[in-house]
């Protein structure tokens, strides 16, 4: 899976995010930060985690989730990792 689709996949979660601008969404790479570019909730990052999941088609294990950075390469790095191990 290329990163340009894991990148297009979260925007698409984002835009069901209610707290989250849909303007901020255009300009995402993958150094956008999800709680100073994006101002979005910590609360609410695990709703995109579990969304992301089904999204991907992939499961995250509780200590992929506890070490997870706040930036969009984070997200798209555990995506990847969680991939591969299927």
């Amino acid at each position: 899976m290329e990163r340009q689709q894991v990148i297009d996949g979260l925007v698409d979660i984002l835009k069901t995010i209610r707290t989250i601008s849909p303007e901020k969404l255009a300009g995402i790479t993958e150094e956008t930060d999800f709680v100073t570019d994006l101002n979005t909730p910590s609360t609410e990052m695990i709703n995109i985690a579990a969304k992301a999941e089904q999204k991907f088609g992939v499961e995250f294990d509780d200590d992929d989730i506890d070490g997870l950075g706040s930036k969009v390469k984070d997200f798209i790095d555990l995506i990847i990792k969680a991939k591969e191990r299927e």
